[in-house]
């Protein structure tokens, strides 16, 4: 297949909305889509660490994707997280993402087992090659304890529907290593919410972003101010956002994200177990945080220049 893709700008990763017997609430997903499309974000991840994949049941993986085709109407890319114990469940699961409609995957590593560098690519390559939708590598090796290194990525550059790296390690390093090894053969996205300037100054075409589904049009206003390099009116943005994109980086950022829009009337804040309500300390945290936020919600800067 052809590497060309246009996977560009914030790509929250949506979150799921769960009725209170924890059964899914499509509706609510729907709802929180559709309203992230009309903010202007510039793509979706569903199904990924925010959107609780782990805790989903394939159908329910399948029905998301479909509701997030018929939120965003072909507006924008749509992609779907893999996260499987096994090569062949995430094979399984990505032809069925395909058969909904997806775009395209973002893949993780097989979780539970503790592979090594071979084995993390080969679980990789295996995957692509089973599927025509293109590849985003997801790296976040202090939640799933596996590092895709810039040299296993490397590896997987003859793997041509393998087009995107998506780096969630907070060492922005490893995009340069990356390029001075094979140029722009990936498109390479931030993963971390609170480097995601420093990401796309040295190459990031892309946000796959947390808080950005509390404040989707904060988040691609600082995106493409960065982008531009308008780092003058970006950097401001950023300070002010630099509490909020911290609770991206907590073990708990899902709990914390979620109810960050609770707070704002994007979603709520129920997860589903194991994922239990923040205990009260750190929920007074979070909402101590969103609430300095909206009291100094800046005026954005034009982005249309």
């Amino acid at each position: 297949m052809s590497k060309a893709i246009h996977w560009s700008g914030v790509f929250p990763a949506v979150t799921t909305q769960f009725n209170p017997d924890y059964s899914v609430d499509y509706e609510a997903t729907h709802r929180v889509i559709a309203n992230l499309v009309r903010d202007g974000v510039s793509g979706l991840v569903v199904c990924g660490s925010v959107g609780e994949n782990t805790s989903l049941s394939t159908e329910e993986k399948i029905r998301l994707v479909e509701i997030a085709k018929d939120a965003s109407n072909n507006r924008v890319p749509v992609i779907s997280g893999i996260a499987e114990f096994t090569t062949q469940q995430a094979i399984d699961v990505a032809a069925d993402v395909e058969k909904a409609g997806a775009d395209g995957i973002m893949l993780m590593p097989a979780l539970v087992y503790s592979s090594k560098p071979f084995e993390t690519a080969q679980h990789f390559r295996s995957v692509a090659t089973s599927t025509d939708l293109p590849v985003m590598v997801y790296n976040n090796p202090p939640i799933y304890k596996c590092d895709v290194t810039p040299d296993i990525l490397i590896s997987l550059a003859d793997c041509d529907n393998i087009v995107c790296f998506k780096d969630s390690s907070g060492d922005t390093r490893r995009f340069v290593d990356v390029r001075n090894e094979v140029g722009d053969r990936f498109v390479l996205f931030a993963g971390l919410d609170d480097v995601v300037v420093e990401s796309i100054a040295v190459g990031a075409d892309g946000w796959v972003s947390g808080m950005s589904n509390a404040f989707p049009q904060e988040g691609e206003t600082l995106f493409r101010l960065a982008k531009a390099g308008r780092f003058d009116d970006a950097m401001p943005l950023y300070e002010w956002f630099m509490p909020l994109l911290h609770l991206d980086a907590r073990p708990d950022l899902v709990q914390c994200i979620k109810l960050c829009e609770e707070i704002v009337g994007r979603g709520t804040s129920l997860t589903r177990p194991p994922r239990l309500a923040l205990p009260d300390d750190d929920r007074a945290h979070v909402e101590q945080v969103m609430r300095k936020a909206l009291e100094t919600r800046p005026s954005l800067p034009d982005i249309s220049k």
